[in-house]
């Protein structure tokens, strides 16, 4: 897919309601805005609503927007010529993300697709980058952003490079549950057996073999296209001494 994904807009200055705009003003990066500049970036928003597996953009694509979700999941991901899959990062609600080819002008670095049915916002690169102009604390919010995505790859790369299979789990688990710690649910991650097992790079049945038996031990709890993280301090440990134990 080229472009833009489809979008749905009705007509009028703030077309949308005022629980989907308040996506926009919770986020930490728009929300220090003034009233005036606020109101210009709604403008600026447009609505689309997209089912699940609906590609949004592919890697190689123009970097023509900015996207937010309303709802759902997005998966960021990357694939090879082979077919073998590479889960990146999940962005869910709340969350922004193609900033990075949005920023430079250049082509994306992954594909991005409805890993669930979803809303999102999305503000196109001729009007945002103005805006940001304009905005010097906008400007350095996106740098801390692009700072915590190389953190984020950094982290992954260094799973890969020098953890075990229970390090590796861990440390995702506790990535993508992070977000999560101050809800009622708690550390309850939207993710199935195979989504994680990308994101990793170890197979289904070794992932299913180690959940399983921190399940048994009371550390995680295994829910249909979820993980509870129950022992997080727990799996901590197994990330700080690289887990030389198999289980």
């Amino acid at each position: 897919m080229t472009g833009a994904p489809p979008m749905e807009r009705t007509a009028g200055a703030l077309p949308f309601s005022n629980s989907k705009l308040s996506v926009l003003r919770k986020h930490p990066y728009f929300s220090d805005l003034e009233p005036d500049a606020f109101d210009q970036l709604c403008r600026y928003a447009k609505h689309t609503t997209l089912k699940r597996g609906t590609a949004i953009f592919s890697k190689g694509d123009p970097g023509t927007s900015l996207i937010a979700v309303i709802s759902g999941t997005v998966k960021i991901s990357i694939s090879s010529p082979d077919g073998r899959n590479a889960i990146l990062n999940l962005i869910e609600a709340g969350e922004i993300f193609g900033e990075i080819a949005l920023l430079d002008g250049l082509s994306r670095t992954a594909d991005a697709t409805a890993n669930t049915n979803c809303e999102l916002f999305v503000i196109d690169r001729r009007e945002f980058i103005p805006f940001v102009r304009s905005q010097p604390t906008l400007a350095m919010k996106f740098i801390e952003l692009l700072c915590a995505r190389l953190r984020w790859t950094s982290d992954q790369v260094e799973q890969i490079i020098l953890q075990n299979l229970p390090g590796r789990l861990a440390s995702a688990l506790l990535r993508l549950s992070d977000k999560h710690k101050r809800e009622p649910r708690g550390r309850t991650i939207s993710i199935t057996q195979q989504e994680i097992s990308e994101m990793v790079g170890m197979t289904r049945e070794s992932i299913n073999k180690q959940l399983r038996a921190w399940a048994t031990r009371g550390w995680v709890k295994l829910e249909h296209g979820a993980i509870v993280v129950l022992k997080p301090d727990v799996l901590q440990e197994l990330v700080d001494a690289g887990s030389n134990d198999d289980e």
